[in-house]
């Protein structure tokens, strides 16, 4: 009896950390891809700190990776004019949409049958919209979204375990420079600890 062939996935990786439980459990499933495109992250030192930690993994778990383009101009055209919204608002939802139609563009080019993300890992991340978003963006495309919970079964934690192991860098904001300057702000204006 001839066993089909694993559907060809394409894994759009968000950064090292949560791309590994999601590796872990989808590469015995399908023929996978892991694919960078995050022009969202800045200032550029932190996002070639990311890179690296992407480039890690894929070494260390033995999957391709394909670096997408930096883009950086492109995906502040995209989120125009919602610079001062609040995380997890509508900013947010026009990068989660902007990196996975760069996916998804991708994996329709090179003739891939399904495109999943490792957003969805992130407790800190909306699942519901990001897998809703993939899917709006697959429909008429002939390509799958995989639209799972990662989160499931301890799907954090263990990304967590597995980014200790193999000591990749681990990221205290989400990449996008917007995000990062509130913080900033907040910490400057903290009262003195003394």
């Amino acid at each position: 009896m001839e066993l089909s062939p694993k559907p060809r996935l394409l894994l759009h990786v968000c950064c090292g950390p949560c791309a590994t439980a999601v590796i872990e459990r989808l590469r015995e499933r399908v023929a996978l891809q892991c694919f960078w495109y995050n022009p969202n992250i800045q200032p550029a030192a932190e996002y070639q700190r990311r890179l690296a930690s992407m480039r890690i993994v894929a070494q260390a778990m033995d999957v391709p990776l394909i670096e997408g383009p930096e883009d950086t101009a492109g995906w502040y055209e995209a989120v125009a004019g919602w610079e001062g919204e609040p995380e997890g608002g509508q900013r947010c939802r026009l990068c989660f949409e902007y990196r996975l139609r760069g996916a998804v563009e991708y994996a329709r080019q090179h003739g891939l049958d399904q495109v999943a993300t490792t957003l969805s890992i992130s407790p800190h991340k909306n699942l519901e919209l990001i897998n809703s978003l993939g899917e709006q963006l697959t429909t008429a495309t002939g390509i799958e979204f995989l639209a799972e919970n990662w989160r499931k079964q301890g799907g954090f934690p263990r990304s967590v375990a597995l980014s200790r192991q193999l000591g990749l860098y681990r990221q205290d904001y989400c990449g996008c420079i917007f995000s990062l300057h509130p913080r900033q702000v907040a910490s400057s204006t903290a009262p003195d600890s003394k």
